[in-house]
């Protein structure tokens, strides 16, 4: 992956979020870090 990609893509998740927090608030942040959470641990097992 290049740089530019790199910083694309880091841009892109970012105004995602941002759009998340700006129409929905925070109450959804929690929830999508507990997911992320549970998919790290299940990538862990896998590896």
């Amino acid at each position: 992956m290049t740089n530019q990609i790199a910083i694309w893509l880091a841009l892109l998740i970012l105004g995602a979020i941002m759009l998340d927090y700006a129409l929905f608030g925070t109450e959804h942040f929690l929830f999508l870090g507990k997911k992320l959470y549970d998919f790290l641990d299940w990538l862990a097992f896998w590896r």
